[in-house]
């Protein structure tokens, strides 16, 4: 059974989480401060967690933040209605996605299980993908550029992979939205965009001198080919 930890100082709503999912064969635990937060979050017994951004305390940034520096725990972060400034940090700092409030629960369910099936190795994946000076090991879910390992989010991850396997051509951002988000793409969701920003950064923008991810207007994005396609390789 794989623990959800929910870190909010909303009493009721947690205990509305819990009604919803542990039916759906989670298990849920509620704390109430980001201190108290972080330590459960950093214990390594939680599947997910997810966290609210307005905490007594520690506020939910920080608690994102701290747990970014020690760990790869999937996190989904609770905004409020039409914040988008708070959203776009969420996404920046580190957060898996997010769902601002007030949500039904059954979509925060639906979320959370999009979330988790991003940590689950796909059989049919070779153990590794090379694109010019990026790999991908799919064995240990972890990333190198030129050797150096870059720590990506669970949602940085697959969307990288999606982009590196279509190397060469445009990839849409409603097909991005629905194999990396695996939810439907809305006139105003910009979360996308923020993945796309923080892969940029963390890998460097460019690769041989040209964009790595060069975003197509209106349309989508497209990762570099290799200027050496021989050494682009998927290996068993």
């Amino acid at each position: 059974m794989l623990r959800i930890l929910v870190v909010d100082d909303d009493i009721e709503l947690c205990e509305l989480v819990a009604e919803y999912l542990e039916p759906d064969g989670y298990q849920v635990e509620a704390v109430h401060d980001g201190e108290t937060g972080l330590q459960r979050a950093l214990s390594g017994e939680y599947a997910l967690a997810v966290l609210d951004y307005m905490l007594p305390g520690l506020n939910g940034f920080e608690l994102l933040k701290q747990i970014r520096s020690h760990s790869r725990l999937p996190v989904v972060m609770l905004t409020a209605r039409g914040d988008a400034v708070s959203r776009i940090v969420g996404l920046q700092i580190g957060a898996d996605d997010y769902l601002p409030k007030p949500f039904d629960p059954l979509e925060l369910q639906a979320r959370i299980n999009a979330v988790l099936r991003r940590t689950q190795p796909n059989p049919d994946d070779k153990s590794s993908l090379v694109v010019g000076d990026i790999e991908m090991d799919h064995r240990t879910r972890s990333v190198r550029r030129n050797g150096d390992v870059i720590e990506l989010t669970l949602v940085e991850y697959a969307l990288l992979e999606k982009l590196m396997k279509a190397a060469g051509r445009i990839v849409s951002r409603e097909e991005l939205t629905k194999d990396v988000l695996h939810r439907t793409l809305s006139p105003f969701d910009r979360s996308m965009d923020t993945h796309v920003a923080n892969l940029r950064r963390k890998l460097g923008h460019q690769v041989d001198g040209v964009e790595r991810i060069k975003t197509i207007r209106s349309v989508g994005y497209i990762y570099a080919q290799s200027s050496s396609p021989e050494s682009d390789r998927r290996n068993a």
